[in-house]
């Protein structure tokens, strides 16, 4: 970089940290904002102001706001981002249910006021109040996941790849694993079933092909060294065409001739037969247990619709052991995410109000007809900015996905908003939307923004209605 004459003069007009600091403007922020943040601040827009200077040689005096007004304002821009928290809510217009990258499943009211209850008070987290003594922490579930799925014992850690590493590392450690190897998937983050497994202290035997496996590739593997059957459910693809697969009540069976346990890792647990609602099969717990297998696993949230957690369920003998493995305090849950799955759990005693009540059930089963209506008030709302020349915005057919390595083939089917800009391109209108405050997440698909009311929440539509409106209004 050249050091000009012009550069050197603008430098030494820059402010000094301390000036700054005892400026009335700032002396007011220090009630409103820690004082490292203010620090931080004034030292970054400063940073900006020398690397501005350095960088352009076409720089003249007055071209550069270098007046502490001028730079105070700035700062405060600054300390508003820095003051943000980092998670924080949003709004998902993409019509994917179970987003990952958005947090997964929305608890219901209720278990959200329990959560709340519990984060802000002392519990019988670990304590027995009608007897006085210590008490065990999964207790407050077990009851409820034995009884609904019919279960000997349950015990819950912090996600479902845990569960799946738990169990091996109690039933299989330093010995076989026989599966599949048209079930080895990857799950979210590029996880992957084998990897688990290793991590696990178990080895995996793999039998079969890609595309199908008999109960003989099976029954050919046991040996010895073999601690456990493992069936995995392909959570987030279905293997279609010239295919073929062991089912779960054969591999039972092979367990019970060869005294071996049979796990199954279900992925997303579900306890509601959604055939009943026109969507795809998918296994529920209550059939898995019914099958006779020794333990099954699943997650909390996902199409359970609770908190992130993994669940262990099955024959006492195992649950005893598995609870007594030190690796299970490195992966247990804390009292907010029982308080939340507690409350989840306890919906499902009626199946309807688990349904009405348990968001991510609610979305999945939306009537085409009520999506719609919600379609239309999006663009009630917007009616007066629509202008086919500059913004065109009309409700269409569309599709809507479970997300969350569930339900792989359903396409739901849904009404989307879209909303077509002619002025500026999509991903610039997308940009502004995102940096909405809350953000509005939306999808894009042949150069039109997609709002799915599937997975707008009611108090978010007038959010968005502003939205876009302050965008649209902007093109006008």
């Amino acid at each position: 970089m050249i050091m000009t004459k012009d550069k050197q003069t603008l430098l030494s007009k820059i402010p000094s940290v301390d000036e700054l600091l005892q400026n009335p403007i700032t002396q007011k922020w220090d009630g409103s904002y820690p004082h490292i943040l203010i620090l931080d601040a004034i030292r970054s827009i400063l940073e900006r102001k020398r690397e501005a200077i350095l960088r352009n040689n076409d720089l003249k005096e007055g071209s550069i706001a270098l007046s502490p007004d001028d730079i105070l304002s700035e700062v405060e821009t600054e300390l508003i981002t820095l003051s943000k928290l980092n998670l924080h809510s949003l709004i998902n217009a993409t019509g994917i249910i179970i987003h990952t990258n958005l947090g997964r499943s929305l608890l219901s009211d209720a278990a959200i006021k329990n959560v709340q209850d519990v984060a802000g008070n002392y519990t019988n987290l670990e304590f027995d109040v009608w007897e006085g003594k210590r008490g065990k922490r999964y207790s407050h579930v077990e009851e409820v996941l034995c009884r609904l799925t019919g279960g000997e014992a349950a015990t819950v850690v912090n996600n479902n790849a845990a569960a799946v590493m738990l169990v091996l590392n109690t039933l299989a450690l330093g010995k076989e694993v026989i599966v599949s190897r048209g079930e080895l998937i990857e799950i979210g983050g590029s996880f992957r079933i084998p990897d688990v497994m290793e991590r696990s202290g178990a080895r995996l035997r793999e039998v079969g092909a890609t595309n199908k496996t008999h109960l003989k590739d099976y029954r050919d593997a046991v040996n010895s060294d073999t601690a456990v059957l493992l069936k995995v459910h392909t959570s987030n693809y279905k293997i279609l065409g010239f295919t073929e697969e062991v089912s779960l009540n054969d591999l039972v069976e092979l367990g019970k001739e060869r005294g071996i346990p049979v796990i199954q890792d279900l992925g997303s647990g579900c306890f509601v037969d959604l055939k009943r609602y026109g969507i795809d099969d998918e296994s529920t717990v209550q059939d898995s247990l019914r099958s006779g297998v020794d333990i099954v696993t699943f997650s909390g949230d996902k199409l359970l619709g609770g908190p992130q957690g993994g669940i262990i369920i099955g024959k006492k003998s195992y649950l005893d052991r598995i609870r007594e493995n030190p690796l299970a305090r490195a992966v247990r849950i804390d009292k907010m995410t029982l308080a939340g799955l507690e409350v989840t759990l306890r919906e499902y005693f009626d199946e309807e109000k688990a349904i009405r009540n348990i968001p991510t059930l609610r979305m999945l089963c939306q009537t085409l007809e009520e999506i719609e209506k919600r379609a239309g008030r999006i663009v009630e709302g917007l009616q007066d900015i629509i202008n086919e020349e500059v913004l065109d915005i009309r409700i269409k057919d569309g599709v809507s996905q479970s997300g969350g390595g569930a339900l792989p083939l359903s396409n739901l089917r849904t009404k989307v908003v879209a909303v077509i800009p002619k002025e500026i391109k999509v991903t610039e209108f997308e940009k502004g939307l995102r940096e909405n405050n809350p953000p509005v997440i939306v999808r894009i698909k042949d150069e039109e923004i997609l709002l799915d009311p599937r997975t707008i929440l009611d108090k978010d539509i007038e959010i968005i209605i502003e939205a876009v409106r302050r965008i649209g209004s902007e093109l006008k």
